[in-house]
């Protein structure tokens, strides 16, 4: 039976992101209990998590945290778990935040030497080399256009998740052409599933879903008790997650303040 939620989980799993964008980003602080991150204006990882799990966080602390992106010419955003602590809750209703958008968290457990079942598909599922790098951040970008613009910014931070030693990017191929990409990392024992995208001349031919399960088999290899990953609510990606064993376990929701 999947365990509890309750903040324990959360923090745990709010924390493997925390430390994703950390070694992901140009410049970080722990600020409040979590881990502000900077890589760029419009970044997708310019933001914050884990505010507000650990315990009460200041007036102070908030002033920190709004200075550590309005001084590098972002604006704040802050990822909301619904376990944090009241008192953020009350400073952010006192200052001009706005809702920004929603995402679900979900969770798969696993057991030691589970054999992960793969969909049938027409594509072949591959680690990829290091010498795709640069063709591989292209293709996951240009999936993403749909969500986020694509910039040379999008492109280095893709990169940067090809290139930690934690994790390991696979893509799916038609013929010899790379169709799909999607990335997994290991830390403590909890596998995140990240950096997922199918160009659109591919989509509906089992891309994801058999990178989904090529990560799930590599998560057991490293010995992971518990896999998790984000998605936007009620889309095609949480569809093919939860058909692969996920569940969502909460909902996010991000916040932002722009420099008055």
């Amino acid at each position: 039976m999947m365990q509890f939620v309750d903040r324990g989980l959360a923090k745990r799993l709010e924390m493997i992101t925390a430390r994703s964008g950390k070694e992901c980003s140009d410049v970080w602080a722990e600020i409040g209990g979590g881990i502000a991150t900077f890589s760029g204006i419009d970044s997708p990882i310019t933001q914050a998590f884990g505010v507000g799990l650990f315990g009460p966080v200041s007036e102070g602390e908030l002033d920190q945290l709004e200075d550590f992106f309005f001084s590098r010419g972002a604006p704040v955003a802050l990822e909301l778990c619904p376990f944090i602590h009241p008192s953020l809750i009350g400073l952010l209703k006192s200052r001009p935040y706005r809702l920004e958008d929603f995402s679900n968290v979900l969770v798969r457990e696993l057991r030691p030497r589970e054999k992960i079942a793969m969909p049938d598909s027409d594509l072949q599922i591959r680690a990829a080399v290091p010498q795709e790098i640069t063709r591989y951040s292209e293709i996951v970008a240009e999936g993403f256009a749909e969500y986020i613009p694509i910039s040379e910014t999008l492109r280095r931070v893709i990169e940067n998740f090809f290139r930690r030693p934690a994790g390991r990017c696979f893509v799916a191929l038609a013929g010899d052409e790379i169709a799909a990409g999607g990335c997994v990392a290991a830390d403590q024992h909890l596998a995140e599933f990240y950096g997922a995208a199918t160009l659109a001349g591919f989509r509906k031919r089992g891309a994801q879903s058999m990178l989904i399960g090529a990560r799930l088999a590599w998560a057991v290899e490293q010995r992971c008790d518990l896999a998790t990953t984000t998605t936007q609510p009620g889309s095609s990606s949480q569809r093919n997650y939860e058909r692969a064993g996920f569940r969502v376990v909460y909902t996010r929701a991000k916040v932002v303040r722009n420099k008055s």
